[in-house]
């Protein structure tokens, strides 16, 4: 035990704030820093040849910006046009983009030390889509990296 636990000193943690949100029967969170708002389901406008994650377009106050069923880009069942569906406009690198998630649940704070690694599972895995796993009472939220996910998007749209 080091000295400073002795004294009943623990070292400081910063404080997250992160939006919860579910995606089927599984929980995801991203940083609520990001979040510029979350708006009620209304769909997108397709776009020719698009990849199967990209829903289409929508106009935000006067600018078109993408939107992406998040499930599909996780690679999980997606439930996308329900009455609980939610489009959360996220900031990414120098850009916009909308998430498609199933029901938005939770504010959450949580100290960065509660963020556990992922577990490493090959070279099959891309452990950078995800900064970590938070441990709940009931269950586990996986923490997700937006910027790494959408890099491709953003340097597209700043090019």
């Amino acid at each position: 035990m080091s000295e400073a636990d002795h004294q009943g000193n623990h070292p400081s943690t910063a404080t997250l704030e992160i939006i919860a949100f579910h995606l089927g029967d599984r929980q995801f969170c991203i940083r609520t820093t990001s979040i510029r708002e979350i708006r009620g389901w209304a769909a997108a406008t397709p776009l020719p040849h698009a990849p199967p994650h990209v829903l289409g377009v929508m106009n935000l106050r006067g600018f078109v910006i993408p939107v992406i069923d998040l499930a599909a880009k996780l690679g999980i069942p997606s439930a996308v046009d329900t009455s609980r569906s939610a489009i959360v406009v996220v900031e990414v690198g120098q850009g916009v983009i909308g998430l498609v998630v199933d029901q938005v649940s939770d504010i959450l704070s949580v100290s960065d030390d509660r963020i556990q690694p992922v577990p490493d599972f090959g070279a099959a895995f891309d452990p950078a889509f995800v900064h970590g796993i938070i441990p709940l009472e009931q269950n586990m939220v996986c923490f997700l990296n937006l910027d790494h996910m959408f890099a491709n998007v953003m340097q597209a749209s700043t090019a």
